[in-house]
């Protein structure tokens, strides 16, 4: 199973979105999730709405490129209108293991015909997702409490779906009992899941013990 580190692998909450926390998670060999928007019509990475200092898109796919290509991007697109922005910095720096995921329906059909990976979210409050079917995989979340079931995964699975699943302490709830939950699939489901993750170094040694 692949860990994705929830905004880099920070230590403290000021490391979120920071090189730091991206330089960490590479070393870790752990891929990355983080958060797209716009300012000044440049990408940037940024979870609330960016101010000036905010790090270049372009930046972090250079750095990348040189610390992680073997890793996996998983970019959360908070704002409408940018595929053409963000397709061509990741065509530039040649950015092969990267999804896109979070956009309003609308905005996730340019991404489609762009012919860019697309996760769609699934959460208790999102129980179906249009254009699944055109999907590379589904973005599973869980705001209130562990809902999805392990035959989900497995019906996933057999659909070639790869899954992300977002594992509860991004939502301030304990994560042991998921996380024993996942690792008890079959190997063949487990290894076509990824985990996001605030604490990385934590679920690859719980998912390798």
């Amino acid at each position: 199973m692949k860990i994705l580190a929830h905004r880099g692998h920070w230590l403290t909450p000021p490391e979120k979105n920071t090189f730091a926390a991206f330089e960490r998670a590479w070393s870790g060999a752990y891929g990355i999730e983080t958060d797209l928007r716009d300012l000044d019509g440049r990408v940037v990475i940024s979870h609330d709405p960016p101010t000036k200092g905010a790090i270049d898109f372009e930046r972090l796919l250079q750095a990348q490129a040189a610390w992680g290509p073997q890793t996996p991007f998983a970019l959360n697109v908070k704002a409408d209108g940018l595929h053409t922005l963000i397709a061509e910095s990741i065509e530039r720096y040649r950015i092969k293991d990267y999804f896109v995921f979070d956009m309003s329906v609308p905005d996730t059909l340019h991404y489609l015909r762009a012919g860019m990976p697309v996760f769609l979210r699934l959460s208790e409050y999102e129980p179906s997702a249009p254009l699944l079917d055109r999907a590379k995989g589904i973005w599973l979340d869980a705001f209130e409490d562990d809902w999805w079931t392990v035959d989900m995964l497995r019906s996933f699975h057999a659909q070639g779906k790869i899954v992300a699943i977002v594992s509860p302490e991004l939502h301030r709830r304990p994560h042991q009992a998921l996380w024993q939950r996942v690792k008890e699939l079959e190997p063949d489901v487990l290894s076509n899941l990824m985990l996001c993750t605030d604490f990385p170094s934590e679920a690859d040694r719980f998912f390798a013990g």
